[in-house]
């Protein structure tokens, strides 16, 4: 019916079969190799399923990347970091808890994992660190219908479709929602997770508003004004307890136009897991003492050119240091990638 419609922009096909969709890309990565050798490919608003499984064929492969999970994924990392040095924290100490465990989810999941194994603790230990809950439950390894991204992340737990007692069980120090659904984080999630920490920790990635798991307002009201809360959209600055609470943006705007800039100056032969966790370090590293005053998990947006050419600066040098950069090291970085900046000024 949508193909037939007359307004119908699309090839009036049906929709190609994942081995179709596989040879189609294969071909492309192929023929951009030959023609733009230099060129890093962006995975843009792929299926889930497919997001992944394509991201994990080729990033070794080829340069390339997936935003929405790699870059959602570090602006994640870089919002614990931006809290961890708040609350004096360490980032394998942490219990981190998922509500929706799509590509975003797993994505997200697997950095942070990463980023404990560079700090010391195994890849098993830091995978028991994190849960992730979905439409239908608990991912755990009872259950029949997980796909092969999701069944890395099914630990042996007892099976739960109930999410508030997910979060009493597990006592999760950090929050992460992104599961599209409105008002998912109640008043009694909030209040849990305000037993249970000092300062909780709490992100409602969803958007639009409407779609948010729930509000800057509610998660500092039902706090008791003691969490540390961004989320996917911005919300206004609230008062409470005589505090003025600013809630940061989790939005990936801090880290794809850093790591692109740093991609386009030092040709790497590839994005890694460390480009991002350097580029999340970095971006949690600019929110200073005035912003933590407030409770900001993110660097000011007044001044975003200055946030992304420092975090640029920081990607580009661990590409040197790492060997991925195909170009020689400058004596200056930082003027050096000032120089591919474009500045419209009339």
């Amino acid at each position: 019916q949508l193909r037939a419609d007359p307004f119908y922009m699309g090839t009036r096909e049906p929709q190609l079969t994942e081995a179709e969709l596989d040879e189609l890309t294969e071909e492309f990565i192929e023929a951009v190799q030959v023609v733009f050798p230099n060129c890093c490919i962006h995975f843009e608003d792929w299926k889930g399923t497919d997001a992944i499984r394509m991201l994990d064929r080729y990033r070794d492969r080829v340069l390339c990347y997936n935003d929405d999970i790699q870059g959602t994924a570090a602006i994640m990392l870089a919002g614990i970091a931006a809290a961890m040095n708040q609350t004096g924290g360490r980032l394998v100490d942490q219990r981190i808890l998922f509500l929706g465990a799509g590509s975003a989810g797993i994505g997200i999941s697997k950095l942070i994992a990463a980023e404990m194994q560079t700090k010391g603790l195994s890849r098993e230990d830091a995978r028991s660190r994190i849960r992730l809950f979905d439409i239908n439950g608990l991912i755990e390894s009872s259950r029949t219908d997980l796909t092969e991204a999701q069944k890395v992340w099914a630990h042996d737990d007892k099976p739960s479709n109930n999410f508030l007692d997910v979060i009493e069980s597990f006592k999760p120090t950090v929050l992460i929602g992104a599961s599209t659904k409105g008002g998912a984080f109640t008043k009694e999630v909030v209040e849990a997770m305000a037993r249970f920490n000092e300062k909780p920790i709490i992100f409602a990635l969803s958007n639009p508003t409407k779609k948010a798991e729930c509000t800057a307002e509610q998660a500092y009201t039902w706090s008791d004004g003691r969490a540390l809360f961004a989320a996917g959209v911005q919300f206004p600055e609230f008062e409470v307890n005589g505090r003025l609470h600013r809630p940061g943006q989790a939005n990936n705007f801090y880290i794809y136009p850093a790591i692109g800039l740093a991609t386009y100056a030092c040709h790497p032969t590839r994005l890694t897991d460390e480009c991002f966790i350097v580029a999340a370090h970095a971006t949690a590293d600019q929110v200073g003492p005035a912003l933590q005053a407030k409770g900001m998990l993110y660097p000011s947006q007044d001044n975003i050119l200055e946030t992304e050419i420092t975090t640029a600066c920081r990607i580009a040098d661990f590409m040197f240091d790492a060997g991925l950069a195909q170009v020689s090291r400058p004596p200056d970085i930082r003027a050096w990638i000032e120089t591919f900046l474009y500045q419209p000024g009339y």
